[in-house]
C-alpha cells in the first residue's frame, strides 16, 4: 500500500494533518498512519526557534533507539524534519503516549548499508521511494538522550 499511487498523491497532504489532530486529541496514545506502520510524532525546532511536528514512521530498535527515514513519500526535496536535524541533533519523540528525548545522528552510506535490513523491515517500499525521488535519503537513528537540555 505505501507503493501505490494514491497514497504517493495524497498521503503527504491527509496524513500528516490528521495524525497531528489524532496525535493531540488521544494525548499521543494513537494515530491512523499506525494502522499501516510504526508511527511516531517528532518535535524538532526550526531555525526562528519554533517547534515543527512531524509524524513519521519510526522503527524502534535496541536499547530503545529508533531508525527514521527521511523519505518524503518518494518526493524530490528533502524534508524539512531533516534538516532540522542536521542543524540541531536534539530533539524529542512521541512515542505511544511517552515523551523521549533524543539526539540524532545521520548514517553514514556505509552505516545505512549495514543497517538495510532494518531499514527495509520497518520501510519494504524505502527502495521504491529512494528510486522516486532521485536523492540520497537521509537515514537517522534517534538515541534516548541523558540530557536533553532545555526541550
Amino acid at each position: 500500500m505505501g507503493n501505490s499511487r494514491l497514497l504517493r498523491c495524497w498521503g503527504p497532504r491527509l496524513l500528516p494533518p490528521l495524525d497531528l489532530l489524532a496525535h493531540r486529541l488521544t494525548k499521543n496514545r494513537w494515530m491512523p498512519s499506525r494502522m499501516l506502520s510504526p508511527t511516531a510524532v517528532l518535535r524538532t525546532t526550526r531555525r526562528d526557534g519554533t517547534p515543527h511536528l512531524t509524524p513519521l514512521i519510526a522503527g524502534p530498535g535496541p536499547s530503545g533507539s529508533f531508525l527514521v527515514m527521511a523519505t518524503n513519500f518518494g518526493r524530490r526535496h528533502h524534508p524539512a524534519w531533516s534538516g532540522h536535524l542536521l542543524r540541531e541533533p536534539r530533539a524529542v519523540l512521541d512515542w505511544k503516549g511517552t515523551s523521549i528525548p533524543v539526539r540524532a545522528h545521520l548514517l553514514t552510506p556505509r552505516q545505512q548499508d549495514e543497517a538495510r535490513h532494518r531499514i527495509l523491515e520497518v520501510m519494504p517500499v524505502f527502495d521504491d521511494y529512494v528510486r522516486r525521488s532521485r536523492r540520497h535519503v537521509r537515514v537517522f537513528t534517534l538515541t534516548p538522550d541523558p540530557a536533553p537540555g532545555d526541550r
